[in-house]
């Protein structure tokens, strides 16, 4: 696949106390079989020894398309993000979450998707995985396009299958809101601005269930979700509760 400059891909990983896992998703970016890319780690002051796994990582194996960054605080993964989108100089947008995987033809697949569909957002495919990164076999499928109304009502984008075209969207669109579960909130505001987001019903992520513990903890799901209708869309008690009805049973289908 051609990997011109205006074909970079710009690899957005907020960094927190990973040091576990850290290491497997570099070498899983750098498996990539389309190469033209940048790799943003934004390291939020870990309190283990995840940074310094990173710098003696990139000492061993120094790869100029890498690039640490380090937080002068604490703030957040949305706060990591938008650092990440600020300093981010590729056409391609692209998110990993620091303890996930990519499949190695995960980039080239996806820009190839892109491009086919005229596509400034798209999403794909996971499976969940187990804490040493081995797939369980749950493999959620994805819809082939979501607009607002719908994504409403099916939050199955995930964060480590999302990609930008800023050719098409402007990237100032594409900073993050800070509010708990800021990635759902920023694939919406993205949608009720007029665009789609493509689904490329491929399993090409493996989602590291362990450790996560927002994701793990259901009741703080419910509230993050409850809250974005409520404050982040601005929706009455009832639509908020006829979305959250449609949310909680998908939610529960892609799990089971």
């Amino acid at each position: 696949m051609d990997c011109t400059k205006d074909k970079l891909v710009s690899i957005i990983v907020p960094v927190y106390n990973v040091e576990k896992f850290i290491e497997d998703t570099i070498e899983c970016v750098r498996a990539q079989t389309y190469q033209s890319w940048e790799l943003l780690l934004v390291e939020d002051v870990s309190k283990d020894s995840t940074r310094k796994v990173i710098e003696t990582y990139l000492h061993d194996k120094p790869d100029g398309r890498i690039r640490l960054i380090c937080q002068p605080e604490n703030k957040g993964a949305a706060h990591a993000r938008n650092r990440g989108l600020k300093e981010a100089t590729g056409r391609f947008i692209a998110y990993l979450d620091a303890d996930d995987l990519w499949e190695p033809e995960k980039l080239e697949k996806q820009i190839a998707f892109m491009e086919e569909k005229e596509a400034a957002f798209s999403f794909t495919g996971y499976e969940f995985a187990d804490e040493e990164g081995r797939g369980l076999g749950k493999i959620v499928q994805v819809p082939e396009v979501l607009s607002y109304k719908e994504a409403l009502k099916n939050t199955t984008i995930f964060t480590t299958t999302v990609m930008f075209d800023t050719d098409r969207i402007d990237k100032n669109m594409l900073e993050m809101p800070i509010i708990k579960s800021e990635d759902t909130a920023l694939w919406w505001k993205v949608l009720r601005n007029g665009f789609t987001a493509y689904g490329l019903n491929e399993n090409l992520v493996k989602y590291r269930r362990a450790g996560k513990s927002l994701s793990s903890n259901k009741l703080e799901a419910v509230r993050r979700i409850w809250n974005l209708y409520r404050k982040a869309e601005g929706m009455n008690v009832f639509s908020s509760a006829y979305h959250f009805c449609f949310w909680a049973v998908r939610a529960v289908m892609r799990r089971i």
